[in-house]
């Protein structure tokens, strides 16, 4: 039975080694790399409010939060 464990601890040296040189691939080329974006971030800043506004949401009511939610929409 010898024989047959001669290979078998090859394969599994051989398997551990290839594991952890990509692993260590791995790490080296992440830290390498710049940082990416993510497609969903918006580069743009916020557009601001349109002229009017005020008027547009001056008859909603507040709920018991004293907040108030107004759509306004513009062209």
């Amino acid at each position: 039975m010898t024989g047959r464990r001669g290979p078998w601890r090859w394969a599994v040296a051989a398997w551990l080694v290839l594991v952890a040189a990509a692993g260590g691939l791995t790490l080296w080329w992440q830290d390498s790399a710049e940082p990416q974006r993510y497609s969903w971030e918006r580069t743009v800043p916020t557009p601001s409010l349109p002229q009017g506004w005020e008027s547009a949401c001056a008859g909603a009511t507040p709920n018991e939060n004293d907040r108030v939610l107004c759509f306004v929409r513009t062209r």
